[in-house]
C-alpha cells in the first residue's frame, strides 16, 4: 500500500512521545511546517527530510518505509530495487527515486534523480545537509554548482564526491532532464 509521508512523520513523532513543538526544536523546522507535512499539505524538501531524520534520530529511508522486524547481527542483508520501482520523492528541482528503501539503519542512502531544473535561478538557496555525497551522471549533461568551487560541467560517466554541508546544486544542461545516481553517507 502507498505510504503517506505525513502520516509516517506523525507516526514516528508519536512513537517517540514528542509534540510538534519538541520536534520543531529538534529539527529546526517551524511547527507550522511540521503540521503541514503531517497533514499532507506540503511535500518536504530534501533539506527538510534530512532535518527530520537527524532530529528524530532515524535514517532517511525510515521516513519512507514501515518498520521491519529487527534484523540479526549477521552480514546477509540485501535489498533489490527493480527499474522504476524505487520510492518516489519529488521536489521542485529534482525527481528523486529512493533505492534500497526497505533496509533500515543503512550507512549510505542511494537514489536515482532526474534533474528537472535547467537554470541556477530556479533555486532559492544552496542545498545543504549532513554527510558526504557521491554523484554519478547516468544521462545528459549537468552543471555541478558548489559553494567553494567554480561550477563544473559533468557528462555521462563523470562523477563527483563532496561534502554535503557545503552548498551544492545541480542544473541540467541538456535539452532533456539529466539523470544522476546519488549515494549519500
Amino acid at each position: 500500500e502507498p505510504l503517506e509521508l505525513g502520516a509516517r512523520v506523525k507516526e514516528l513523532r508519536l512513537s517517540q512521545k514528542l509534540t510538534l513543538e519538541e520536534v520543531s526544536q529538534l529539527t529546526g523546522l517551524a511547527r507550522s511546517t511540521l503540521s503541514k507535512i503531517e497533514n499532507e499539505q506540503i511535500s518536504p524538501t530534501f533539506s527538510a527530510v534530512n532535518k527530520l531524520a537527524k532530529g528524530l534520530n532515524i535514517d532517511i529511508p525510515q521516513l519512507f518505509t514501515r518498520p521491519v522486524k529487527a534484523e540479526s547481527n549477521g552480514s546477509g542483508r540485501r535489498d533489490i530495487t527493480r527499474k522504476g520501482e524505487g520510492t518516489p520523492h519529488p521536489t521542485v528541482t529534482y525527481e528523486h527515486e529512493l533505492l534500497a528503501s526497505t533496509l533500515t539503519r543503512k550507512k549510505m542512502i542511494p537514489f536515482k534523480t532526474t534533474v528537472r531544473t535547467h537554470s541556477w535561478d530556479e533555486y532559492e538557496d544552496w542545498v545543504r545537509h549532513d554527510g558526504e555525497e557521491f554523484l554519478y551522471v547516468l544521462s545528459g549533461r549537468i552543471m555541478l554548482y558548489t559553494e567553494f568551487y567554480e561550477p563544473i560541467e559533468l557528462t555521462v560517466g563523470d562523477s563527483a564526491y563532496y561534502d554535503c554541508e557545503m552548498g551544492h546544486a545541480l542544473v541540467s544542461l541538456s535539452d532533456e532532464d539529466a539523470e544522476v545516481l546519488w549515494v549519500t553517507a
